[in-house]
């Protein structure tokens, strides 16, 4: 029977969809089937499925996620009594236990469902679904003890009606009370209570969904400027000089369409950052002028303006009447979701609570998971010296959503401020750095050519070298000021590494600086090495790199079973190349007799058990190593490439090895999700206990 987890709540407007995908996030960490079941629903889309369905992957047959509709509930109810209706929810969610290892359970929503006490169903549904319960308590707009009470009097009437209570949630509480309500719900309840404060950018609506409540005409605006989120409103009304001071950080501006001086002004000030708004809302279905609205997409590229018929008082009770919703077009709220849970939720405790075993498979997912979350469990600095790159930016507004880490951007302050406004990004909660006029820059350039004096660089020299934003950011990671930058989405990799060469320079056990790529397959993570920097390796230099890819492996949580890969298995073949990778091993053999170790080997003996067992019986490594050493430049880059297209592989890195501080180089085609996933590494190699 498959564990399950039940969400449920006592009354609506709890903000219960954070908890639910944050919990979703915890079960796809420990298994890659997590089931989904929602006992009763209403008619139309299901946004939370969907958002999950899709963020995680999902292949469950939609059919099976739902019991039946509230219509149907009820007058099942009513006919047949209580019983019959858990029976046969009962019946449908075991269809789906018993295909997945654990199940998530979204409890009704308790909005016109015409079920009498409904508390009470959803205890005894989680009891005859054999489920635990975590409880969501709505806090918005209540003071401190009316929360307390509630949360309480929520504990005791599941409790007592014989659930297996996990935790307590209080959800959307006033922030200058979460810690009041959380000490004293502590010392007052036996299961832990985590507090969540309100976050105003997940009840805020985006302009997309705005227009389509209102039925509005995009005039001008993308995708992007269409998912902002509308903190604000702001009404138009006012000459330019009394309405520019009343903008706010992200504020829609609602003003009569006629008034062309501020529809300009508005995203003037967008675009000079000062503020950057979510958009413009035009009303009285009247537009500016052509020339007028040529001149608005030009200054502010993106950001919508959208046009609805009626006047300003009727559209601004239905703006106010608008709350926010998460699904999967709406993925930034999503990770601001996440990393609310994350960070008022005692993740580790609670899994325990949940007590579901990790499986013994690791699937990309779960290992993009891991690096999140070791990146937040030691929070460090990483520095992005390519700031105004749209990619650096999107990646940037996640790892801050997801609170991984703290982060320095580099460039010019005014176009990244300007980039990120018509992004719809806020950086109030990020370092911004323009190394040309930087205080920093003399320091540097003192520090670089201190460095550099044995090659006679110069003060005045070095003070041009700093400027570049790559020599910035790894003098800013020597100098202590970050704990490793990230750089390469627009840079070649000899323009990011060579800084690190000249400044940060190799570990004191480290021969040279290698890679590795890590290879997420369907059903395991497999480390590459070297597959970016070194283009012919020695013996001693493939056995330095043998140690160093061990060591990365290891410290992200693959256990290290190293295969010295060749053309040839055992002592099959001979020649000069097959040589190379039998004396690299019998070195990391002299020099590490703990590491687990073979070679020369071919790929198919190293990673298939059948094959393994004819070419290699008996080996500890043949066919199941976890670390495939290469034994040049040219066959690790072709096969991480084959491997990375043709087997649907996730290749996250590379990851550089052997440097004094962490430094990591992206392929210039990095998606967004490769960003954030090299950030992490980088932040995890920089903590006090990394060996990598």
């Amino acid at each position: 029977m498959a564990r399950s987890v039940y969400v449920t709540g006592i009354d609506r407007g709890d903000g219960r969809q954070v908890v639910e995908l944050g919990v979703m996030e915890l079960l796809t960490r420990q298994v890659d089937r997590v089931g989904v079941f929602r006992p009763l629903v209403h008619d139309g889309p299901d946004r939370l499925f969907d958002l999950l369905r899709v963020r995680y992957r999902l292949s469950q047959d939609p059919a099976t996620v739902y019991g039946m509709d509230y219509q149907e509930a009820a007058a099942l109810q009513a006919e047949k009594g209580t019983d019959e209706l858990v029976a046969q929810l009962v019946e449908r969610f075991h269809r789906v236990a018993r295909d997945y290892e654990v199940v998530l359970v979204l409890g009704t929503d308790f909005h016109a469902t015409q079920l009498p006490e409904e508390l009470a169903l959803n205890a005894r549904l989680a009891n005859e679904f054999g489920a635990s319960v975590i409880s969501v308590v709505g806090g918005k707009g209540q003071p401190a003890e009316s929360v307390r009470a509630e949360t309480r009097n929520a504990f005791r009437a599941y409790e007592s009606l014989g659930c297996d209570v996990l935790a307590m949630v209080a959800n959307r509480v006033a922030p200058e009370d979460r810690e009041v309500i959380a000490e004293r719900l502590a010392a007052r309840l036996p299961v832990p209570c985590y507090v969540i404060p309100d976050e105003p950018a997940l009840s805020a609506p985006t302009v997309a969904q705005i227009t389509q409540a209102l039925g509005a005409e995009v005039v001008l605006g993308d995708d992007s400027g269409l998912a902002r989120d509308a903190l604000d409103f702001v009404f138009g009304g006012a000459m330019l000089p009394n309405f520019l001071p009343a903008l706010t950080p992200g504020c829609l501006v609602v003003t009569p369409g006629d008034r062309a001086d501020l529809v300009v002004g508005a995203l003037a000030a967008h675009s000079a950052g000062t503020p950057p708004i979510a958009g413009v809302l035009l009303t009285l279905n009247e537009r500016p002028s052509e020339e007028i609205l040529t001149l608005a997409g030009r200054l502010a590229p993106g950001t919508p303006v959208v046009s609805v018929s009626g006047n300003s008082f009727p559209t601004a009770a239905e703006l106010f009447s608008l709350e926010g919703k998460l699904n999967a077009a709406t993925p930034r709220k999503a990770e601001t979701a996440l990393g609310l849970f994350e960070r008022y939720v005692d993740t580790t405790d609670l899994l325990k609570r949940i007590s579901v075993a990790r499986t013994g498979r690791v699937t990309p997912m779960m290992f993009e998971h891991d690096l999140l979350e070791q990146a937040r469990a030691d929070r460090r600095r990483v520095v992005l010296p390519e700031g105004t790159e749209e990619r650096v930016l999107r990646a940037a507004d996640v790892l801050v959503r997801r609170d991984v880490c703290d982060l320095t951007l580099l460039g010019d302050v005014e176009v990244i401020r300007k980039k990120a406004a018509d992004l719809g990004i806020d950086l109030k909660d990020t370092q911004l750095i323009d190394p040309a006029g930087s205080e920093l820059r003399q320091r540097f350039a003192e520090r670089y050519a201190e460095l550099r004096a044995h090659k006679g660089v110069s003060v005045e020299l070095a003070h041009d070298v700093v400027s570049d934003v790559n020599y910035f950011g790894t003098l800013m990671v020597q100098e202590g000021l970050a704990d490793g930058m990230v750089s390469g989405s627009v840079h070649s990799t000899a323009a990011t590494i060579r800084p690190a060469f000249e400044i940060i320079k190799t570990k004191p056990e480290a021969s040279i600086v290698s890679s590795v790529f890590f290879m997420c397959l369907a059903d395991r993570v497999l480390v590459y090495g070297d597959c970016a920097v070194n283009p012919d390796p020695n013996a001693e230099q493939l056995a330095d790199i043998a140690v160093q890819s061990a060591a990365t492996a290891a410290r992200f949580g693959v256990e290290p079973r190293i295969a010295m890969l060749s053309y040839s298995t055992g002592t099959s073949g001979s020649g000069a190349d097959v040589d190379k990778v039998r004396e690299a091993t019998k070195l990391v053999r002299e020099a590490h007799p703990e590491l687990k170790i073979e070679g020369p080997i071919q790929y198919d003996a190293a990673v298939e058990p059948s094959v393994a067992a004819t070419k290699l019986p008996g080996s500890e490594v043949a066919g199941q190593a976890t670390v495939l050493i290469f034994p040049d430049l040219n066959t690790g880059n072709n096969t991480y490439k084959a491997v990375q297209r043709s087997a649907g592989a996730v290749a996250v890195g590379p990851v550089l090895q052997g440097l004094r501080k962490p430094v990591n180089d992206l392929s210039r085609g990095a998606l967004v999700s490769d960003i954030v996933n090299t950030v992490a590494i980088t932040a995890i190699q920089s903590q006090p206990t990394a060996s990598a």
